[in-house]
């Protein structure tokens, strides 16, 4: 079971602020990869990222046609580097949609003065290293 530790939140929810936003790869229901920051990148919950999908774009496209994605963490300073794979849900209304929306860094939320964007939720089930060594899994 997953289980994102005191030390990973310190560094990925003000990942933007200090630098080093965390790096989104995700692939299309056919098989075209895409990568890109998402500044807005936090930890949700014990077990789980999340991010403001305030761009509507490709990466949306991507995570609604093949939920299967990672997320890149690395702090050029502190030479730490993890990967955080896991599964993304859509949620572009309701209570979770809420919640994202209210946990947002202000400088991406800034970027949504409409709030038109959607909450996206990552359900881990492996971190590692980057190396590749597995951390944790679920």
């Amino acid at each position: 079971m997953i289980k994102l530790t005191d030390e990973m939140r310190i560094m990925i929810d003000p990942a933007l602020a200090n630098g080093c936003p965390c790096i989104l790869a995700s692939v299309s229901g056919d098989g075209e990869p895409d990568i890109g920051f998402k500044g807005s990148m936090m930890v949700f919950d014990d077990g789980s990222l999340a991010y403001w999908e305030r761009t509507r774009r490709q990466h949306l496209k991507n995570v609604k046609e093949n939920s299967n994605v990672i997320v890149l963490f690395r702090d050029a300073k502190t030479r730490v580097g993890l990967r955080f794979h896991g599964k993304a849900e859509v949620h572009e209304q309701g209570a979770l949609r809420d919640q994202v929306m209210a946990k947002t860094v202000k400088d991406e939320l800034d970027k949504d003065p409409e709030r038109k964007g959607a909450a996206v939720i990552i359900r881990l089930d492996r971190v590692t290293n980057m190396g590749g060594q597995v951390l944790q899994s679920g």
